[in-house]
């Protein structure tokens, strides 16, 4: 074994046994014999993940240090800590491994060669590891996997808390990201996505260094190689949408943007399972009766073990994760070229945006900027009903530079390669939250084929007086009526309040980057009466 392939050099020592790379037929032997999980029909896997079941983002600490402070945006998303306090949490893991077994991957985030990152996650659970197996790009070659250096480990550990009056976390649970180190320390919590959204903040930092856009977005390229970006928050659509038959698969969540085109940072999807439909999401649904799927907190009847999707007793944020491979059509290399179209995914609680409009370039960065939506149910940690919010690049948890830094490079590729940017609302209509109902997938899908295709392009276009942008007046397959969602609502002075009190949100959110905008971006918002 080279130095490498040891724990010691991130501290683990004593360990029992160590499984290197299980394969996933292996992981599923080892959680099953660990009674970490139960077999589904079909052949999933299906893991709870206890009381957290979604992200802890109070709980996420950057270390302090001189290689990468200057370049943090320091705040409530980027909270410091101090080297010392890292390192007594990091003392506290490694003695909380001593004795257990404990399973590794070696794996990559980044499907373009000259920006792959290699990672090593350690996990005490099996089924966290065969996580990671699906959600990064694993090494096939058995020669290579000796030789395998990490430039990234990521220890996890769920069943080790800290202590907040000693290690001054925000409780017992921590999310600690060591930059200089390469370090990252996940424990206190079960919910895997931790693990996935550290290493897309690591890659969030690193590929500016390199003049690459990292993107919280999911992508998928048409036959004529029309590559089109999903930007979205969770719950916004971004799989469900990307993952349609008539196209091809790049990938879900996380992408890079380079001088060569767009590549995906991972192997795998993680899809929302709430309330999931064979006939509007085939794709998805095909995952779930499939072998090496993993499933979070989806209910399984304990005779039949046949899955309930439509229960949400455990939470709203039901989740699986698996292999794009698992998805027909998949662009396997997970890279693709410049995309032509950039769709903006909002789910609007208050049901006033239309369901599609067209942004010029200045409301692209406008919107970019703001990355209005609302927080659906579960996704983090007291969310309960949707809740309108604005996360700068449509992904601020995972963000680290100022966001005017991820701005100003995906102006430049907008710029550079002519791509035509949509807004386009998955959230609700007739009405908010509570009185109108969800945007039909349905009509979501249509909007979206038409923009892409370039139905959209000669269709006479009208200004919303209020959002400041340009809505189609018809589209295939859509009624016109629910392209204006002032027809929809059965009060259209209701419409009208509503309508103000979010444009006046939004201008009250841009104030903090109104210094740092153009005037052109910031006159390109909501007009407030």
């Amino acid at each position: 074994m080279n130095t490498d392939q040891r724990l010691d050099t991130v501290g683990i020592v004593d360990p029992a046994s160590v499984f290197w790379n299980l394969s996933t037929a292996a992981l599923y032997e080892e959680a099953l014999a660990r009674r970490e999980g139960t077999v589904a029909a079909g052949g999933p896997i299906v893991c709870r993940t206890g009381q957290h079941t979604g992200r802890s983002p109070r709980d996420r600490f950057l270390v302090e240090e001189t290689s990468s402070s200057q370049n943090v945006a320091w705040g409530s998303v980027n909270r410091p800590i101090s080297e010392d306090r890292f390192d007594a949490v990091h003392q506290v893991v490694t003695e909380h491994l001593r004795g257990k077994d404990l399973f590794v991957q070696d794996c990559y985030a980044g499907a373009d060669p000259n920006y792959r990152l290699p990672v090593r996650v350690i996990t005490e659970r099996a089924w966290h590891n065969l996580f990671a197996r699906h959600m990064f790009i694993t090494e096939t070659d058995r020669t290579r996997l000796e030789e395998f250096q990490p430039g990234l480990t990521v220890i996890d550990v769920a069943t080790c808390r800290a202590d907040p009056a000693k290690h001054g976390t925000n409780s017992e649970v921590f999310i600690l990201l060591n930059l200089a180190k390469r370090l990252v320390l996940v424990g206190g919590t079960a919910y895997a996505g931790e693990i996935k959204k550290s290493v897309f903040t690591v890659m969030n930092y690193l590929l500016p260094l390199q003049r690459v856009m990292p993107m919280h977005c999911s992508a998928n390229v048409g036959e004529d190689e029309d590559v089109a970006l999903f930007f979205g928050l969770s719950g916004t659509g971004k799989t469900t949408l990307s993952s349609d038959p008539a196209r091809h698969l790049i990938g879900d969540d996380e992408h890079g943007w380079s001088d060569r085109g767009v590549f995906n940072f991972e192997g795998g999807c993680y899809a929302k399972m709430i309330r999931l439909s064979a006939d509007a999401e085939p794709q998805i649904y095909a995952t779930t009766r499939q072998f090496g799927t993993v499933l979070e907190n989806v209910t399984v009847n304990p005779v039949t073990r046949e899955l309930d999707f439509n229960d949400d007793s455990v939470t709203e944020n039901t989740r699986g994760a698996y292999p794009l491979s698992a998805i027909d059509g998949v662009v396997t290399s997970g890279q693709a070229g410049h995309p032509r179209n950039v769709i903006m995914l909002a789910a609007d609680a208050f049901g006033v945006l239309p369901p599609i409009a067209q942004l010029s370039p200045a409301a692209a960065m406008y919107h970019f900027l703001s990355g209005y939506t609302a927080k659906v149910a579960g996704t983090e940690r007291g969310v309960t009903e949707p809740t309108a919010t604005f996360s700068t690049c449509f992904g601020a948890p995972f963000m680290v530079w100022p966001p005017t830094t991820y701005a100003a490079l995906l102006g430049e590729r907008l710029a550079a390669q002519k791509v035509r940017v949509w807004l386009v609302n998955t959230g609700w209509t007739g009405g908010p939250y509570g009185v109108g109902h969800r945007m039909p997938i349905g009509h979501t899908r249509s909007l979206i084929t038409a923009a892409l295709s370039g139905a959209l392009d000669d269709v006479e276009s009208q200004t919303d007086p209020i959002f400041n942008i340009d809505v189609p007046v018809s589209c295939p397959g859509v009624s016109s009526e629910v392209l204006q969602p002032r027809k929809t609502w059965s009060n259209p002075s209701d419409y009208d309040s509503r309508a103000a009190e979010l444009a006046a949100m939004f201008a009250k959110n841009f104030a903090s980057f109104a210094e740092a905008a153009s005037a052109e971006v910031v006159a390109a918002g909501p007009r407030v009466g």
